[in-house]
């Protein structure tokens, strides 16, 4: 069963650049200053049923699907925007707030212009076996 609803409205506030990331892959990196607990916007995709984003989730080895906790989880590989691009960090720049089926992320200190926007998304669908890249000092080792 592919049920499949589109978020609600979803925006960046904040304009992000795409690069290569020192991270992984490619990341999502500030174009002006972002100062602290400011809105950086809400992460697009598509609203999927929660058992068919596990199933898809075993089978990539790049998470982006963000569980509601209602049955549901958002699908960020789906008609997403810059957001999806913010890696993970032992020591982030960003956190996610999980909320009425939207995904918002928020600056925990001023972000520099130019700078690589990273979030700890803690546990994982990968049980700790994925290995971490951030390279932060207080780095875990693995998501």
């Amino acid at each position: 069963m592919n049920r499949r609803i589109t978020t609600p409205e979803f925006r960046v506030i904040y304009q992000l650049r795409i690069g290569k990331s020192k991270i992984s892959g490619r990341g999502a990196y500030a174009s002006g200053p972002i100062p602290v607990r400011k809105k950086i916007g809400d992460l697009g995709g598509v609203i999927i049923p929660l058992r068919e984003a596990r199933r898809l989730v075993k089978q990539s080895k790049v998470i982006s699907m963000v569980e509601f906790g209602n049955g549901y989880a958002l699908n960020a590989s789906i008609d997403s925007n810059a957001l999806r691009f913010i890696n993970h960090s032992c020591s982030p720049n960003t956190y996610m707030r999980v909320t009425h089926n939207r995904v918002e992320f928020y600056a925990l200190r001023t972000i520099r212009t130019g700078e690589e926007l990273s979030c700890d998304y803690g546990a994982t669908h990968h049980d700790g076996k994925l290995p971490c890249t951030c390279g932060a000092k207080n780095c875990r080792g693995f998501i």
